[in-house]
């Protein structure tokens, strides 16, 4: 839970590196340090994760709050791509209407009681991965050991737009008969 917290703490201090004045701070430095807290966010997820169930330290509220800062974090640096100008607008339509549409529709199968219709699958597990390489890719835009990160950030963040809407459907369709048996 400690490290949810801390996930949830950090995207403030986050979004603040790209208001800082441009005087104080290069945009190089500003974009190296943002690409690294994104990682580091990434990172602690995952391990945050690992670590509950390592320690069968779960919690009904910390299965409810990890995803939420998973996507608070996510948003925010969608949206910041999109105020510099290095995401399409429909990227960043399709993958933050695709996680409140899924958020929706579990929460919603969740009081019919039919969660495992729309549990976690593979396809939204690639699509994630696509998302956590890119958006640091895309926040720090510079060539890596003549590497272009950007075009890479650009490559995979189509690429995961693209099993955003995949996934999304798979989640419906699975949805989808449960919906109709209870008449809604």
């Amino acid at each position: 839970m400690a490290l949810t917290w801390l996930r949830i703490i950090v995207i403030p201090l986050f979004l603040l590196l790209f208001f800082i004045p441009h005087q104080w701070m290069a945009e190089p430095v500003r974009d190296c340090i943002a690409a690294i807290i994104f990682v580091l966010a990434a990172v602690t997820d995952w391990l945050d994760g690992w670590l509950a169930r390592r320690w069968k330290q779960t919690t009904a509220f910390g299965a409810f709050l990890d995803p939420v800062a998973d996507k608070l974090m996510v948003t925010a640096a969608l949206l910041i791509l999109l105020y510099l100008g290095r995401i399409d607008p429909v990227v960043s339509f399709i993958i933050i209407g695709r996680e409140i549409t899924i958020s929706a529709l579990r929460e919603w199968m969740a009081k019919l009681g039919a969660s495992g219709s729309v549990a976690v699958h593979w396809l939204g597990k690639f699509k994630t991965a696509a998302q956590m390489i890119a958006i640091p890719c895309l926040l720090y835009a510079q060539p890596l050991y003549e590497v272009s990160l950007f075009m890479i950030g650009k490559v995979l963040i189509v690429v995961a737009a693209i099993l955003t809407l995949w996934s999304m459907f798979y989640y419906l369709r699975k949805a989808w008969p449960e919906l109709v048996k209870k008449g809604v």
